[in-house]
């Protein structure tokens, strides 16, 4: 069976939305604390009392982080990681003998069966080491093998693979090299032929798909054209693949600015035939499982980002301190100072965040998928802007490697490769401009439930008049309801002391929010969807109003039996011997933080620059502008006497292969 050509038939938009659109979850059958916020209701019941770990969870949880603690302080060395470009067979193999390989897996299946929050912790202790081994790790368990057939698979496959997975490892295979974000051209394809399925394709930055036992691939089978027998429907679907059946070729290792010890590669199917067994879940459902996976899978993130949050604010804190200019140390400079309160306040809001999402992720009692996207989003914008931070406050030492610093006595601080491994996170896992699109279109889902049909082009002059008045009598209950609120009473949420005013002011902006979404879908309707200026500025409002809660939240369970505190940094309280007590002065200053970018993205809103940049970038795609470009050399084309470079295949023992 010959390879598929690399020429196909163009997606038209309306096509690639239709397959998006279909892959998404379309019902809410649980409350959504994140869902809520965008429509202007602020849920606070749904996140407080701070959701708790029951004991069980608890003492298996802590258990493990201590052996995981020990094992990453004695056993990695992230020098070492960072300076091979690779992960050492002795550190998987200490991880697999540990079962940190089935962390998520249940026990019943030769797994630890830990929370998602424990789940979370143990990647920040990973990651705090070396984000290329969190990376390794959660590839495997956040969106590789074990999620989607843990939450699909048959109880057949459960039996077959999951005791796999808790001691080998597996990676998630859905890019291709001309198919991003935009699922509908998806070319790899699946054929139907007898017991099997023959799968032919490319799959691109494979995560850990250079040294992966087990893989999950997306791939098209073809509609059938006439009747569907056995259930046979064809689209994009979902199939575990042993990665040592024959056909299999990874092509190259591919090498990237941050996480130098990823295993990431390029890999081809040729004619590999995959048991129909192995479908997880039907066919055609490939999408909505990859989706449904990333709800909690997005969640590996916020982990490592709050990692390097940690981390950061260590770094900053010893550095400002000791660091001496003008006579006085560094962080005593206003310039200075800002940067590490920015880093300490997010560091501790990363946590918070993190901890949050996960708790509700275990209760099962919310549909996260919101609150996960965001704090995707949120987690990994916040990191980078610290990492920057964080080499900026040091300055050359900042810019300077580990090893350089350490080969001239000095410390060796990997600020600069911090920078480095935390920029891919923004793109993993859904790009932030993805991200953006993907929670705007849940957080508008009301609206387009009720009223979309009025926008709808191809609806009848009749379904546009029944829904005209199913969106009038929405409406007519809700927008009242977005005049007044909690927010505007003095002592509402007074349990949480000086944290109070805050709640209050998301309470406020959450209506805010809900009015000019309101006020956004009138005025452009369905253009709505162009505006990616305006959407990307609502949910990073969301965001910031996400964070505070669960900064709140947190601070108020972290003081918890001390009552309401009423002291703050702004009113001159520096320091408190109480426990707990601090955790409240760092959330009142996390969230006056917060409260400056909200105000600056609602400013944003109306006030931007949007509709000239796309006319100004429509002009530079035209070559209008191709006389800015002159003058410099493009060191992306070589000379006439330099032979291009040819990629070549990984040259890690034991991981390159040509298999059949």
């Amino acid at each position: 069976m010959s390879q598929p050509s690399r020429s196909q038939t163009p997606v038209d938009e309306r096509t690639a939305r239709r397959v998006a659109e279909e892959a998404r979850e379309t019902e809410w059958r649980l409350p959504s604390f994140g869902k809520q916020l965008f429509l202007g209701d602020f849920r606070l019941d749904l996140v407080h009392p701070h959701p708790r770990p029951d004991d069980d969870a608890r003492r298996r949880g802590e258990q493990f982080l201590e052996r995981l603690t020990e094992f990453c302080a004695t056993r990695v060395d992230a020098a070492l990681i960072e300076r091979e470009s690779r992960i050492p067979d002795e550190v998987i193999q200490g991880l697999r003998e540990m079962g940190a390989l089935g962390m998520k897996i249940p026990e019943r299946y030769g797994g630890l069966g830990l929370s998602q929050l424990y789940y979370g912790r143990a990647l920040m202790v990973v990651g705090s080491v070396s984000p290329a081994l969190g990376a390794l790790l959660s590839a495997h368990q956040s969106i590789g093998v074990p999620q989607p057939v843990k939450m699909f698979g048959t109880q057949e496959q459960k039996d077959i693979w999951l005791p796999r997975c808790a001691r080998q490892i597996s990676a998630f295979l859905l890019t291709e090299p001309d198919v991003g974000s935009d699922p509908a051209r998806l070319r790899a394809t699946a054929v139907p032929d007898g017991d099997d399925y023959v799968l032919n394709g490319v799959k691109l930055w494979t995560t850990n798909g250079v040294v992966a036992d087990l893989v999950v691939v997306m791939a098209r089978v073809p509609k059938p054209d006439g009747p569907r027998p056995d259930g046979h429907r064809g689209g994009i679907s979902a199939f575990i693949v042993d990665m040592a059946t024959p056909g299999i070729t990874v092509e190259n290792r591919n090498a990237f600015m941050g996480l130098r010890g990823i295993e990431n590669g390029v890999t081809r199917f040729h004619d590999v035939r995959v048991p129909k067994a192995n479908l997880i879940g039907a066919e055609g459902a490939g999408l909505k499982i990859a989706l449904t996976t990333l709800n909690t899978g997005r969640l590996s993130l916020p982990a490592i980002c709050a990692a390097s949050g940690k981390w950061a604010a260590k770094i900053a804190r010893e550095w400002s301190k000791e660091r001496v200019q003008w006579g006085r140390p560094v962080g005593e400079h206003e310039a200075v100072a800002r940067k590490v309160a920015f880093i300490a306040a997010t560091a501790y809001a990363l946590e918070a965040m993190l901890d949050l999402s996960g708790q509700l992720a275990d209760d099962e009692r919310n549909d996260i998928r919101i609150e996960a996207a965001l704090a995707k989003l949120w987690s990994s914008e916040m990191a980078c802007r610290i990492a920057d931070e964080l080499v900026q406050l040091r300055g050359g030492r900042g810019f300077e490697t580990a090893e350089s610093l350490a080969a001239r006595g000095e410390r060796g601080v990997p600020a600069e490769q911090l920078l480095r491994d935390l920029r891919i996170n923004r793109i993993f896992e859904g790009s932030t401009e993805i991200m953006h699109l993907l929670i705007a279109r849940e957080a508008v889902d009301a609206h387009l439930s009720v009223a979309g049909d009025i926008i709808d082009p191809d609806a009848s002059a009749g379904t546009k008049a029944r829904a005209a008045a199913k969106a009038g009598g929405f409406y007519a209950r809700w927008l009242p309801t977005l005049v007044t609120g909690a927010g505007q009473r003095p002592n509402a949420y007074g349990e949480f002391g000086v944290l109070a005013k805050h709640l209050r002011y998301v309470e406020r902006a959450s209506r805010k929010l809900a009015r000019s979404i309101f006020y956004a879908a009138g005025r452009w309707q369905g253009k709505l969807e162009y505006k990616q200026g305006f959407l990307g500025r609502m949910v990073d409002i969301g965001a910031e109003l996400y964070a505070m809660s669960a900064v709140c939240v947190r601070a108020n369970a972290d003081s918890s039996g001390l009552g309401p505190l009423t002291g703050s940094i702004a009113d001159g309280v520096s320091e408190t011997d109480v426990p707990g007590a601090s955790a409240v002065l760092l959330a009142d200053a996390f969230c006056r933080q917060a409260r400056v970018r909200v105000e600056e993205l609602f400013d944003g809103l109306w006030r931007n620059t949007d509709e000239m940049d796309v006319k100004l970038a429509r002009a530079v795609l035209a070559g209008d502008f191709a006389w800015v470009e002159e003058g410099v050399l493009d060191p992306s084309i070589p000379g006439p006497w330099i032979a291009p470079a040819e990629p070549g295949p990984s040259d890690r023992p034991g991981v390159h292969r040509t298999i059949g």
